[in-house]
């Protein structure tokens, strides 16, 4: 049963949903009368989820039950002889698991109760034994409480590993919902969360609140317009269910890139005392411990992979305290390690131990080794690993990875070469011409110095096309491209010593007088 309230300063509405129909009540009433009237409830819907093995599920921890004593500011559930006061300007949907006697109930403005069968509120004359004098207890504020705070989600493998607290450690980027993840919220519980996000959709897999399970967005879509949707998500985007699960056997991207910022606002980052920190991607602060790096073929299998190493190594009595996270992570390629040129797709195996990493370290040597002995059998192409406490190993399952690596950037290079040639050719890019020397005046008996021809000249004067083919002239100039065809004019190009004009192979030459040696009065 949902007990709707909404209150005035003299009049309480109450609304009673059922199975069968809603029934909306107004009364003026005592205290005593309202309480004793809402001890008549329904039974909720029972929990009904069924996993697929391929999903992750992620379960929202905290709740707003009336039962939970870390929901008042006592620590303590309310009883008979005590006041209890929930905030006046929030909303809250509180679920109730049984009766609870009270002295005085000050509701807020917007707000219900959800009963559990045989729950609901009732006065007690005088004091209830073992209550003591009674104290005013306030219901906390959970107004604040945020999607995107990895603290307050945790994840599992299976449906069962969940509800027997076999839960999994993941990079915060990933202890957040996914959009492949199924979304749990607690049976027998409510909740108020804030759903503002960085994009106006928050999509994922499926939600369950309260026992019932919405794969369908439209169906999804109608429960947060009612009045136990709005009072459980708010904030300025809205979850959206229906996303396919991960088709990959290597697993999918998590899709939280996009909301890296918000997640890592909500995180602290404690002090570290190991020598070298580390930063896994997808996390928000520096960790003590050791990060294995995967290269996979098609034939790898993350969920497999993650049993394998569960069953392994962690079921150790030594490795009891380990940490591990396991995910599909894209890491950005550089050429020469400068030039990018896009992402490849591996498997990040965070491991942290608390301490100084030792025993992380050793463990990733163990997963390392074991990757190096069957990687053919489980798709695995190459492992390392890198420990805060200075250790490294590279063991690779093939060397294909390498050749394929060393090969691609052979090509890159080539390919790079070729295109700068074309521009050449095509006249789109030049080549920087040397500067040229100017040529100095000749002294007497000595020749003059003929300047230095730039690129760009040399290119002009040559007899050889950029094709390879002859240099066409345009016409012909009979002055310099046919001397022969010159006039014969006596001693115009003779080689006499005086001769004003002269001609050799590389054109014609004019004799200025003012330099000339034999002219010593070029007035007379």
């Amino acid at each position: 049963m949902v007990i709707k309230f909404s209150l005035t300063d003299e009049l309480c509405a109450l609304v009673l949903v059922t199975r069968s129909e809603t029934k909306v009540i107004k009364y003026s009433l005592s205290l005593s009368q309202t309480l004793r009237m809402l001890k008549t409830s329904d039974l909720l819907l029972l929990l009904c989820l069924i996993g697929a093995a391929s999903a992750l599920y992620k379960q929202w921890i905290p709740d707003t039950n009336f039962e939970n004593k870390t929901n008042w500011d006592k620590d303590d559930v309310p009883c008979g002889s005590d006041t209890v006061q929930f905030p006046a300007q929030r909303k809250v949907s509180v679920f109730v698991e049984t009766s609870h006697a009270v002295r005085e109930m000050r509701l807020p403005v917007d707000g219900e109760f959800i009963l559990n069968s045989g729950a609901g509120f009732y006065v007690v004359s005088g004091q209830e034994p073992g209550c003591g004098q009674g104290v005013t207890t306030k219901f906390k504020d959970s107004e604040a409480l945020q999607w995107f705070n990895p603290a307050l989600w945790q994840a599992a493998a299976t449906l069962d590993d969940l509800l027997h607290g076999q839960v999994l450690f993941s990079v915060h980027e990933e202890s957040v919902p996914c959009q492949h993840d199924d979304v749990v919220f607690k049976d027998r519980s409510s909740f108020r969360v804030d759903t503002s996000s960085n994009l106006p959709n928050i999509p994922v897999k499926s939600v369950s609140v309260l026992g019932k399970k919405f794969e369908s967005s439209s169906e999804f879509s109608k429960y947060l317009s009612s009045c136990s949707g709005q009072l459980q998500f708010h904030g300025s985007s809205a979850v959206g269910v229906g996303s396919q699960g991960c088709g990959d056997p290597s697993g999918c991207e998590c899709g939280n890139s996009v909301n890296h910022m918000r997640i890592c606002g909500t995180v602290k980052c404690g002090s570290l005392n190991c020598k070298t920190a580390l930063l896994p991607v997808g996390h928000c602060c520096k960790v003590c411990g050791a990060i294995v790096t995967i290269k996979f073929s098609t034939t790898f299998n993350l969920q497999n992979y993650r049993q394998r190493v569960h069953h392994l190594f962690l079921i150790q009595p030594k490795y009891k305290s380990i940490q591990l996270g396991m995910s599909k992570v894209f890491k950005s390629q550089e050429l020469l390690r400068i030039i990018p040129f896009g992402t490849t797709p591996e498997i990040q195996v965070v491991i942290l131990d608390g301490d100084k990493g030792t025993l992380a370290e050793n463990l990733a040597g163990d997963i390392v080794k074991d990757a190096s002995s069957h990687g053919s059998s489980l798709g695995i192409t190459e492992a390392e690993f890198q420990a805060s406490s200075g250790g490294s190993s590279n063991n690779s399952g093939s060397n294909a990875g390498v050749v394929v690596g060393a090969v691609f950037g052979v090509f890159i290079l080539i390919l790079l070469i070729v295109i700068l040639v074309i521009l050449l050719r095509k006249g789109f890019v030049q080549m920087p011409s040397m500067p040229s020397m100017p040529s100095m005046p000749s002294m007497p008996s000595m020749p003059s110095m003929p300047s230095m021809p730039s690129l760009s000249r040399f290119k002009r004067h040559s007899d050889v096309g950029e094709l390879g083919g002859t240099l066409d002239h345009g016409y012909d100039n009979p002055m310099f491209d046919r001397p022969n065809m010159m006039p014969d004019i006596p001693g115009l190009y003779g080689t006499e010593t005086n001769t004003s004009i002269s001609m050799t192979q590389s054109g014609v030459h004019f004799v200025n007088p003012v330099y000339d040696d034999n002219e010593t009065d070029f007035n007379a």
